[in-house]
């Protein structure tokens, strides 16, 4: 599906929404057109990025005063927690219904310093939707905002982000991510990949652990789910998909999301 130029998206004034130790939790509700987008931009509190529907890709640091990034594909089930400080900006891939939680710094789970995506539960959906209601009485508010700070904390945690090393990361790992996702349908191995930037598959196998803190099997099926969901999203079939992502079969794919993600590709978008 050909896309036009980005649409761009001010990040506007947030002083309205920004939230305190009296009102933790304030929701920011926009709907935002395909190709949208947010600038870099940080925050002193902590965010919740959640779409009610669509598909958003958000990109922002691991961790607070990293130099590597990580982008995290962020469909309705699911939400990334962007911690107090940390630089980041929004890509909306389709059209969606975008859901802000903006959080106070006071508020955050404890030991969450970094980014990190969320299962949303149908509890939480609701929660946020109860919250974005006006008017809302300020004791209503309160109810909302611990109960919806109480189902964050004890949300699952889900992997839907691809690491890449960042400017002071080693050379080699960076053009050898930056190749698989610029041609995900490419099945070829770590010492295939290795050998084409001068490197042994030890040494990138290596790298990967140290620099990403993960297999390279594990980060390429990472890779693979973020140049996969957009495509569902749009409705392009599963064989297509699995094809476009390097799969000889749809049945394989399938095998492959659903142990990923937990349910075939159908019904983790809400088709089934």
């Amino acid at each position: 599906m050909a896309r036009g130029p980005l649409r761009s998206a001010v990040v506007g004034d947030t002083d309205a929404f920004r939230p305190t130790r009296q009102r933790p939790v304030r929701v920011r509700a926009r709907n935002m057109p395909a190709d949208s987008h947010f600038e870099p931009h940080r925050h002193s509190w902590s965010q919740l990025a959640y779409c009610a529907t669509g598909i958003l890709q958000v990109t922002a640091q691991r961790e607070a005063g990293a130099d590597d990034e990580a982008t995290f594909i962020v469909p309705p089930s699911r939400a990334v927690w962007i911690a107090p400080g940390m630089r980041h900006f929004v890509h909306v891939l389709e059209d969606a219904q975008f859901r802000t939680l903006y959080i106070d710094a006071s508020a955050t789970p404890g030991g969450w310093k970094g980014c990190r995506v969320i299962v949303v539960s149908p509890l939480l959906r609701e929660l946020v939707g109860a919250l974005d209601a006006n008017p809302l009485a300020r004791e209503r508010e309160q109810r909302l905002a611990d109960l919806v700070l109480d189902e964050i904390g004890g949300a699952d945690p889900h992997d839907l982000g691809v690491p890449v090393p960042g400017a002071n990361g080693d050379k080699r790992l960076r053009s050898l991510c930056e190749a698989v996702l610029d041609a995900p349908e490419r099945r070829a191995t770590l010492a295939q990949w290795s050998a084409r930037f001068g490197a042994s598959e030890r040494t990138m196998a290596r790298l990967f652990r140290d620099e990403l803190g993960m297999t390279f099997q594990q980060w390429r099926q990472q890779a693979i789910l973020a140049h996969a969901l957009p495509m569902l999203a749009r409705g392009s079939p599963v064989s297509h998909v699995a094809a476009a992502s390097g799969y000889s079969s749809e049945s394989a794919f399938t095998a492959m999301f659903k142990s990923a993600m937990g349910q075939p590709p159908s019904q983790f978008l809400g088709r089934g």
